[in-house]
């Protein structure tokens, strides 16, 4: 068990885990920014340190002055909580060679998942079907042309280190390219410290179902059934509706309600 933990986030997601390492009896070092020094995680930790200016780029992304953090303040772990840094593969690493213990995936974990295009050609490479799209980084509109010309409009450019619907940007047809792929790139930069794009076909009258695992260093491993996210605005789910309705009624397969027991499906 730590003793101390460095929250790398802010708002709800750093508020939310400095409450919960409070249950624990574990001490939280919170981080802001100099616009955020009065905000309520830093109300709430037990330490807090500012690691930077405003933009995100010089603070909540800024890995130097986030580890200087931990270490100064004799942190044993860092959350780094969603967005931000939790997809970084280089600051899970950092983490590991300051003697840190960084909460969530091995860096080479984060690196073939928490990179979209990593995670396409991984899934390639296992015969798993993906959407078509880019076989490798974009870097530029013009490369982001040819690739749309074959796969077909309209096309999304997508951040790889994204999520939360930032870095994303549909092209319907070529004149929108240069533009699209600009913003999209900067928004990237600012949000997620790294702008490298790639491109898939948009795919349409499509459900989005998601199912999620989670496993911790001892071996334990649990699972949430499939969840309906098609429900979204600014590509942002709204709703998550679990089960997935239409499909088990078109497997005939009645759900197990008992929410106390690892949810099953048993046929009628």
């Amino acid at each position: 068990m730590f003793d101390k933990v460095l929250v790398a986030n802010r708002g709800e997601a750093a508020v939310r885990i400095i409450r919960t390492l409070k249950e624990m009896g574990i001490k939280s070092v919170a981080i802001y920014s100099v616009a955020d020094r009065d905000s309520l995680h830093v109300q709430l930790a037990d330490e807090a340190v500012c690691v930077g200016a405003s933009r995100p780029s010089d603070s909540y992304l800024n890995i130097k002055n986030i580890i200087s953090a931990a270490t100064g303040t004799g942190a044993q772990a860092i959350h780094p909580g969603y967005g931000f840094l939790s997809e970084s593969a280089e600051f899970a690493s950092l983490c590991a060679a300051c003697g840190l213990t960084f909460i969530g995936p091995k860096a080479e974990t984060i690196d073939q998942m928490g990179n979209k295009e990593h995670a396409r050609q991984l899934m390639i490479k296992h015969k798993v079907l993906v959407t078509p799209g880019s076989r490798d980084f974009i870097k530029s509109p013009e490369e982001a042309k040819k690739v749309a010309a074959e796969v077909g409009y309209p096309v999304l450019l997508k951040a790889a280190a994204g999520g939360g619907g930032k870095g994303i940007r549909q092209v319907k047809e070529p004149g929108e390219m240069a533009d699209a792929f600009s913003l999209a790139q900067n928004e990237a930069r600012l949000d997620f410290g790294n702008d490298q794009m790639y491109l898939e076909k948009v795919l349409t009258n499509v459900k989005h179902i998601e199912v999620q695992v989670i496993r911790d260093s001892f071996g334990s491993c649990v699972y949430f059934p499939e969840r309906d996210c098609s429900l979204q605005r600014r590509k942002q789910k709204v709703i998550e509706e679990s089960p997935f309705i239409l499909v088990w009624k078109r497997m005939g397969v009645k759900w197990n309600w008992n929410f106390l027991a690892p949810a099953r499906a048993s046929r009628q």
